[in-house]
């Protein structure tokens, strides 16, 4: 062999190691991640689940992957949403759009391993056997919304003790409308107050709900916690201060923005779990072996500015027993 055609030889192979190399290399592991609200709302609760994801050993685009999907408070979509996600080569979904995404994902695959956030009770649900025993495919993170609407009822009630009429807003399309309506018009009734149902799913609704609360007498309103509406917070925050109506929230993030009062779920604890459940599944772990999780502790925030734009006095006992004040 001639010498240059043995250097042409060994270039061309050694070009080809790296080549070969690379494609014996084994592929990141895909995460989907579907949620209900918009991106931009739901960015510091993403970061939340990343942070989870990293005390297991996981870093986005470095050894694991995720596409997100999001819903944009069209419920509607979830199923499709789900699809595409179950179509992509995932090894586990994470479904966050509410109850609607859990049981698009459930309803879509029983063979991938499902990591959720629920706001009502998911035994009640049908998305799992039992919180310490899940069963099946599904494991993650009850939310408790549902129980803490009416406890939303009663703080309200102390903050506005003479409001007469109360407003409850909520998404028709969310599935816990009915059930968590039926609590909140038996808590209502037996605080002696008013309960008026406000209905708003799309961007139009809100503006129209809430321009109309004056001439219905409005006092002060409840906001149901749902992912469209903690998508809107911005919006929903600016009406309520516009309109002067005392109102109370779901999320801490609500209060942030300039809301009256919030009470709920640590959202960004909740997220942080979903993450490390994620985590523990790509290390091998099923989820029937992973307990549903249940929060422990609820935030109370008070923004005592927006309470003195509304010209309200703010108790002591309130004062006292909120986990945080802004001024």
């Amino acid at each position: 062999m001639k010498r240059r055609e043995f250097i042409t030889l060994i270039g061309g192979a050694a070009a080809a190691w790296p080549l070969a190399a690379r494609a014996e290399q084994p592929m990141m592991p895909v995460i989907g991640f579907l949620g209900g609200g918009a991106p931009d709302a739901f960015a510091h609760v993403v970061g939340a689940f990343r942070q989870g994801l990293y005390e297991t050993g996981f870093a986005e685009g470095q050894n694991v992957t995720i596409e997100y999907r999001w819903a944009e408070g069209q419920y509607d979509r979830l199923p499709e949403l789900v699809a595409e996600l179950v179509g992509r080569p995932v090894v586990v979904i994470v479904a966050t759009g509410g109850d609607v995404g859990v049981r698009a994902a459930k309803e879509a695959t029983t063979a991938l391993p499902i990591v959720f956030t629920s706001g009502s009770d998911p035994v009640a649900a049908g998305f799992v056997s039992s919180l310490n025993r899940p069963g099946g495919n599904l494991t993650g993170v009850s939310l408790f919304v549902s129980v803490l609407e009416v406890k939303k009822l009663d703080l309200l009630r102390e903050l506005v003790p003479t409001a007469a009429v109360i407003g409850f807003l909520l998404n028709p399309n969310n599935p816990r409308a009915d059930v968590d309506t039926a609590d909140m018009q038996a808590a209502a009734r037996a605080l002696g107050k008013q309960l008026l149902i406000l209905k708003a799913g799309s961007e139009n609704d809100l503006d129209a709900v809430l321009t109309n609360l004056a001439q219905q007498r409005v006092d002060a309103l409840v906001v149901h916690t749902e992912p469209f509406f903690l998508s809107r917070r911005d919006h929903l925050v600016e009406l309520a201060a516009r309109h002067s109506i005392p109102t109370i929230y779901g999320l801490r993030e609500f209060a942030a923005a300039g809301g009256l009062i919030s009470y709920g779920t640590k959202l960004s604890d909740s997220y942080r779990q979903v993450g490390i459940y994620t985590g523990k599944i790509l290390k091998g772990e099923k989820p029937v072996d992973l307990p549903v999780v249940q929060p422990t502790k609820f935030e109370f925030v008070i923004n005592l500015k927006t309470a003195k734009a509304l010209g309200l006095e703010v108790p002591s006992t309130l004062l006292a027993r909120a986990d945080e004040v802004i001024e």
